[in-house]
């Protein structure tokens, strides 16, 4: 694909929503229908509650004028669609994107790559590295026909990879269906079935049955907090009609061992293990719950399912070898630790230690088919070591690029060796092939390479800043190379803080188009994240929730007393659960930033848990019906901190319409009330695309147009010379 021909989507992404239905100058003003409630004796009013029925027509008029305004005004912003083809220009330096290698035996390799100029991720197909490529999913083809994006949410091959089963889903939705294919032939075996989320898919050792957790039918009158509740796990053969489906794990179906209605299961088998694990959790909890049964059993009448574990015993991640299962733990080990159990004694108190917790962070384990291969995280990057099997220490593995490096897996532990994914700040991914015989790390030849040679010289700087509590927070800074500490650079401060979730270092050409404007871009490692651990993680979750945004000012404040920017020239950004910390950054210290960026993100959080995926969020952040979370929840919420009369910095919402864990409607509510309240005068635009949703499965030209658009914004309400409406782009 040209770089003319990415441009062109680019702008044809942007167009084609609804968005664009006639521009207004100035949008009126959102309805208000206060809803007063008490809480505990807190009482709360909810100014615009009306817009969570986002099928409400005067709720689908104020949202098309928005999204209305706000194309036309990012439209008008010299400078933005010469920024939107530098954009496109730098994507075309950049390597392609390999983000899934399953390796079946015979040396066959399945993976997902968006290649260079390529718009989404497909799935490929070669025998052996140096066998070629040959493509077996292609979700261009259903856009082409459908109009409509598509994305490929997941794939895996049966053991053997006779078959490929695979989740298509459209417009940024993620709601996947299950596919078949025949990898022989490349022609779909059976139909399609509906409701199968990632995660929850795998095959029996025996490449007979594709199994799936599948979601209930929603039906006519059903809250939308049904949605993920009492899912059940069947197992099909390929081809069969899907009522032949068994029904295999489910809390209807296995009534005594203790299902929640919110387990999400996935079955874990291997080739080799006479045993089948349970993992499941309620789709966002860090842990999980466990369960074992003899793979004799799975699909008889009153199968013995065994539970191992449950939440509480903090275990993150499993892995089964024979009768072992391997367990990465944080329980005793904040930092994490590696242990094994004997599933024939499928008891806690007798699994044994097989790798400490280690000065750093344990930050995940593969097992392949000579080590257990360890991801080691210190507050900057993640590394990689190996251990192998009867091992007693890890051996450090030392790769062409450290900054952030990740194990692929080896699904069927067929390796001596690893697929990693490595890259860094500065350093276009690579995805290479570490060979345990020789110790070297090579290019696999699955991604193309990019030519990043002519790109801008980058500084990086990694300080540790003193938060409000006097806690050193990770902040690395990056900036072209010759940028003056003269406090007039325009600035972005970017913080997550949730799930345990860490900010690592990721090449991103996009970024190198803000440090192109002299721009400095800085990522905040605040608490509520796993830069340092469970500890770190706990340290900004529930009523210590105020640390994570807390943090991110206190790094914004770091940015000002050192030079870097200035007030009048700093904005702070966050998405979904970063949403708590744009949004309540902004709300807190509207004197510090220019402007704040909310993508996707979780604004109004006592009101979360009343949405289909906001149930699942309750483990992480917290339910009204308790008096000490509902607290919690209040002081999280964006939209119920805004006050009258602030003068706010400006603020672009970003966010596509069928998104399913952040609903629109916390970008609605909360950019009505911005609008509503702030005496600045500073505009609020809601950029809304009804073919997108969170993010995941958005195309390169979706994702390049938001970004010229947020960018765009920003210089123009930083005062940015050549992004001033009324002057001509620089």
């Amino acid at each position: 694909m040209s770089l003319a021909t990415l441009r062109a989507l680019c702008l044809a992404a942007v167009s084609s929503s609804l968005l664009l239905t006639a521009a207004q100058a100035s949008p009126s003003a959102a309805p208000v229908k206060p809803v007063t409630e008490d809480f505990f004796g807190t009482k709360i009013t909810d100014p615009y509650r009306y817009m969570e029925d986002v099928a409400d027509p005067v709720v689908q008029e104020w949202m098309k004028a928005q999204g209305a305004h706000a194309r036309a005004t990012l439209d008008a912003i010299p400078g933005r669609d010469k920024l939107l083809e530098r954009l496109v220009a730098l994507q075309g330096r950049r390597a392609a994107t390999v983000s899934d290698i399953v390796e079946t035996p015979g040396g066959r390799l399945f993976y997902s790559k968006r290649g260079l100029g390529q718009n989404v991720f497909k799935v490929y197909l070669r025998e052996g590295l140096g066998g070629e490529e040959r493509l077996l999913v292609d979700p261009e083809a259903l856009q082409a026909a459908t109009g409509i994006p598509h994305a490929v949410n997941y794939f895996v091959p049966s053991w053997d990879g006779k078959y490929l089963a695979y989740g298509i889903s459209a417009g940024g939705s993620e709601d996947a269906s299950l596919y078949v294919m025949d990898v022989a032939t490349g022609r779909q075996v059976g139909e399609p079935v509906t409701r199968a989320p990632d995660g929850g898919v795998s095959w029996t050792p025996d490449n007979r049955y594709v199994v799936f957790n599948r979601l209930q039918e929603m039906k006519p009158g059903m809250p939308a907090t049904e949605r993920y509740l009492d899912p059940v796990v069947y197992m099909l053969e390929p081809g069969k009609p899907e009522a032949t489906a068994t029904a295999v794990f489910g809390r209807e179906l296995l009534p005594a061992i203790g299902l929640r209605r919110l387990d999400n299961a996935t079955l874990i088998f291997q080739p080799g293990s006479p045993w089948v694990v349970a993992s499941t959790n309620d789709t966002t909890e860090r842990d999980d719950n466990l369960f074992v049964l003899p793979l004799d059993q799975l699909g008889t009448k009153n199968a013995p399912w065994r539970r191992i574990a449950s939440t509480a015993d903090g275990i993150a991640d499993v892995a089964l070898r024979g009768n072992d299962l391997y367990l990465y733990t944080h329980a005793g080990a904040p930092r994490f630790r590696i242990t094994r159990l004997d599933l024939r004694k499928p008891e806690l108190s007798t699994m044994t230690e097989v790798v400490p917790q280690q000065e750093g962070v344990i930050a995940g384990f593969s097992l392949g088919h000579d080590a257990i291969y360890v991801s080691l995280r210190n507050p900057f990057g993640v590394g990689l070591a190996r251990q192998p099997y009867g091992g007693a220490r890890l051996e450090t593995i030392r790769l062409p690029i450290e900054g952030l490096v990740s194990v692929y897996g080896d699904r069927a532990q067929l390796r001596d060796g690893v697929f990693v994914y490595a890259t860094s700040w500065t350093d276009a991914p690579q995805v290479l092939v570490w060979d345990a015989k020789t110790g070297k790390g090579t290019p696999s030849g699955l991604a193309e390479a990019g030519d990043i040679s002519s790109l801008p010289d980058v500084v990086v700087e990694r300080v540790m800043v003193p938060s409000h509590d006097g806690v050193k927070v990770p902040l690395t800074i990056l900036s072209k190379r010759g940028v003056e500490r003269d406090g007039q650079r325009p600035a972005i401060v970017y913080g997550y803080g949730s799930y345990g979730i860490s900010s690592d270092p990721n090449f991103s050409t996009t970024v190198y188009a803000w440090l192109e404007q002299g721009g400095v871009y800085a990522i905040a490692g605040v608490r509520g994240g796993g830069e340092l651990g469970s500890e770190w993680r706990l340290a900004g979750t529930g009523a210590n929730k105020p640390n994570t945004w807390k943090d991110g000012i206190a790094c914004a404040e770091y940015l000002v007393k050192n030079g870097y920017t200035s007030p009048g020239r700093l904005a702070v950004r966050g998405g979904s659960a970063g949403g708590i910390f744009a949004g309540r950054a902004v709300t807190e210290r509207p004197d510090l930033f220019r402007a704040g960026v909310i993508h996707v993100g979780s604004t109004d959080t006592t009101r979360a848990e009343f949405s289909a995926n906001g149930i699942t969020n309750i483990s992480e952040f917290g339910t009204v019906a308790d008096p000490q979370q509902f607290r919690s929840l209040l002081e999280m919420s964006t939209y119920q901190s805004i006050r009258e009369g602030v003068p706010y910095p400006a603020v672009i919402f970003v966010h596509g319409i069928n998104d399913p864990r952040v609903d629109i409607w916390h970008t609605l509510k909360t950019g009505a009330r911005f609008q509503a309240a702030s005496s600045s005068g500073r505009p609020v635009l809601l950029r809304l695309d009804d073919k997108a949703g969170h993010g995941i499965g958005s195309t390169v030209s979706q994702q390049l147009g938001e970004s010229a658009d947020v960018y765009a914004f920003l210089l123009w309400q930083m005062g940015y010379p050549g992004f001033q409406p009324g002057a001509a782009a620089e």
